[in-house]
């Protein structure tokens, strides 16, 4: 009997099998993890009804944060905070489009992060986002892991499972070697969790050579807040996803597949809808054009094995099995669970 599981149960087993096997093999480094938690800091400002606005940042630079400039709309003179220590903010570089702006202050004594490489990320790598959630003073981490790449000009924005909430706005994503790899910045939200997107740590590099500007508060629009029908596929379907509104969510995907037939993240999407919404041969089809475009996509084969257990099919259930085998051996006894197959799945 296939025991009922929501996407989010699917992808807590998946971080917690993927997280063990990479404690187990120590493929972190503790040191530099802890460095990086101590270049965040928060950016903050009152705005015009005496209220206060506040963001996160990441020290990039000697006395230079990165943060989304829409943490920055409210207030005209905001400041940097560390702890009960203050810095107030002198100049800021702006890339209103793209979210990102770089403020410089004087005095700050916390040592830059080293930037790592969006493009080097892998689906199911564990990263860790680190921010001033909710507008604590301490630093939030949250482990999670890729869960999407979409490449852009230089880099490639992320959608991550490590959640950021109200305050980690301009907050880090890093990898497990400390490396700066995204700016967290906007997220979706709905019944079916939040999404969490980070903008590409290369793109800093340009924004770095831009001139820089002492006025306060920043103004303009940013590329997630486009019209919907404007926005890159990617983001179109985050939206139906987290509020599991299943038939936008085939519609956009159908189209999504139409036009990007080579992207497993839309045929995924696709099967995700078809499976929500009990059309399993479709399901099946999508989920198996996604795996043979991506075979390392875990949560895809996952599903895959879901649908084929509903359809009867136990010949592709232990054929997923093997798949999962050859990734990573202990994802089999997580599929296991997933399906209910409390002596295996071989019938």
């Amino acid at each position: 009997m296939l025991i009922n599981i929501t996407g989010m149960v699917v992808r807590f087993f998946l971080i917690v099998a993927l997280t063990i096997s990479a404690w187990s093999a120590q493929a972190y480094d503790k040191q530099a993890l802890i460095e990086s938690y101590f270049s965040v800091v928060m950016v903050r400002g009152y705005n015009n009804d005496g209220g206060m606005a506040y963001g996160s940042g990441v020290v990039v630079a000697e006395n230079t944060v990165v943060t989304n400039c829409h943490v920055l709309r409210a207030t005209k003179q905001p400041w940097i905070s560390r702890g009960e220590d203050t810095y107030p903010i002198t100049t800021v570089k702006a890339d209103v489009w793209h979210d990102l702006c770089l403020v410089t202050t004087q005095n700050l004594p916390t040592k830059p992060v080293i930037r790592g490489d969006s493009r080097k990320l892998t689906r199911g790598q564990e990263i860790t986002a680190i921010g001033h959630s909710n507008g604590v003073p301490s630093p939030i981490t949250s482990v999670g892991e890729v869960q999407g790449l979409y490449p852009m000009a230089a880099g490639n924005m992320i959608r991550s499972s490590a959640k950021f909430l109200m305050g980690a706005s301009g907050s880090g994503l890093f990898d497990m070697d400390g490396k700066l790899v995204g700016i967290n910045t906007f997220k979706t939200a709905g019944n079916g969790g939040s999404i969490h997107f980070a903008l590409p740590v290369e793109w800093l590099a340009k924004l770095e050579q831009t001139e820089a500007s002492t006025e306060f508060p920043i103004r303009g629009m940013a590329l997630w807040e486009e019209d919907e029908d404007r926005k890159p596929f990617y983001m179109r379907a985050a939206v139906p996803e987290s509020r599991q509104d299943w038939p936008t969510l085939e519609k956009v995907s159908t189209q999504w597949t139409a036009q990007e037939t080579t992207s497993p993240d839309a045929w995924f999407s696709l099967g995700l809808a078809e499976l929500s919404l009990k059309h399993y041969d479709q399901a099946a089809n999508a989920f198996e054009k996604t795996v043979r475009l991506d075979n390392s996509f875990v949560e895809a084969w996952f599903r895959r094995g879901e649908v084929a257990q509903k359809l009867g099919d136990n010949q592709t259930v232990i054929a997923v099995e093997s798949e999962l085998q050859k990734i990573d051996p202990e994802l089999v006894s997580v599929y296991e669970q997933y399906l209910g197959c409390k002596k295996g799945c071989a019938p």
